[in-house]
């Protein structure tokens, strides 16, 4: 029985990590902490467990095993390493950090210390995106030449536990960057898990076109994100994020092969679709994503458990996740600079 704990009990926690924790037979949820007092332990009350005062008794405790960092991303890096220094085993929400070298840290502490530590790109766990992986590496649409990958939704300011438009999602001091780190890492991890493949080149323009704080004031952070990514092994093509899209929620991939395209979530049906050359189409009702209105099991849970009692490597092993950081940050430094940057 693995003994796990929240460090951080915002909206995030509250309708993924804590429901997939007590959902799994092999989990005993034991402690929340969090900045206010009080949501630690109304929720420690509702679960059972114990609300913890700071993160240094929590983290001291010997009875917990793992512990779920689901806080603001400035301090993903420096909980992180101080749980996993603590012998605990980390799931981190993401983006996995703020900088590239915090991102190293908490790998090589991991190292260091025996232990797992996960990052929470849960699209890499979606039935269809495995299945989608599976049949380009198998060649169903031919060698990948291009792609379109999108998140879009109408922002943070409804989903943050402390809803409003002063979301800490919008402070650049607790977020450090805006929809690129809210959204767009996961598009910019899915793209390379797909295509088993790497991002070399970045050109990316990011803009702040509608999201205001309460007194009127544009956001400091990004509400919208347009990168182009070169692939090591030639495709090239574009992600786009974005907290402006007021109507439905795209979350949605196509990939044009030499012999196909297959469009991933771009039906509310068929959730996998092939359109190959030769006309032949062919559709699979595999699952539905994931939407902030619609949350449903996302299967890091279970990854992580799975993890922590096999003692083996997943697919959201942090040195993986690494990776994709490096093209967030890529993408960063290219808005900036104005310029292409390598990854």
């Amino acid at each position: 029985m693995v003994k796990a704990a929240i460090i951080g009990c915002g909206k995030i926690a509250q309708v993924r990590h804590i429901p997939e924790y007590l959902e799994h037979q092999a989990v005993n949820l034991v402690g929340f902490y969090d900045l206010n007092e009080k949501r630690a332990e109304e929720l420690a009350e509702k679960y059972g467990g114990k609300a913890y005062g700071s993160v240094e008794e929590l983290l001291a405790d010997p009875q917990i095993d793992a512990v779920s960092i689901c806080t603001a991303n400035h301090t993903h890096a420096e909980l992180t390493i101080k749980a996993l220094k603590a012998g605990k085993h980390v799931l981190c929400e993401k983006p996995m950090a703020i900088t590239l070298e915090e991102c190293q840290r908490m790998v090589e502490c991991a190292e260091e210390n025996h232990r797992k530590l996960l990052i929470g790109q849960n699209q890499r766990l979606t039935r269809t995106h495995q299945m989608a992986r599976k049949l380009i590496a198998d060649g169903e649409i031919g060698n990948v030449l291009s792609f379109q990958t999108s998140f879009q939704h109408s922002g943070p300011e409804s989903w943050s536990v402390d809803a409003g438009k002063n979301t800490w999602f919008f402070q650049k001091k607790a977020a450090a960057m805006g929809v690129m780190g809210d959204l767009g890492i996961h598009k910019t991890d899915l793209i390379q898990y797909l295509l088993d493949d790497q991002i070399v080149e970045v050109t990316a323009e990011f803009s702040t076109l509608d999201k205001c704080y309460e007194n009127g004031e544009k956001i400091d952070v990004e509400d919208q994100a347009l990168c182009i990514y070169q692939m090591k092994h030639g495709a090239v093509g574009t992600m786009r994020a974005s907290w402006v899209c007021y109507g439905q929620e795209d979350n949605s991939t196509i990939i044009y092969g030499s012999d196909g395209v297959m469009k991933i979530y771009c039906d509310p049906r068929y959730s996998l679709q092939i359109e190959k050359k030769d006309g032949e189409h062919i559709l699979y009702e595999i699952d539905k994503i994931q939407t902030n209105a619609d949350q449903t099991s996302s299967g890091v849970i279970t990854e992580f458990i799975r993890s922590i009692e096999e003692d083996t490597a997943s697919v959201l092993d942090g040195k993986q996740i690494v990776n994709s950081m490096k093209g967030v940050f890529a993408a960063i430094q290219s808005n900036q600079l104005h310029i292409k940057v390598m990854v």
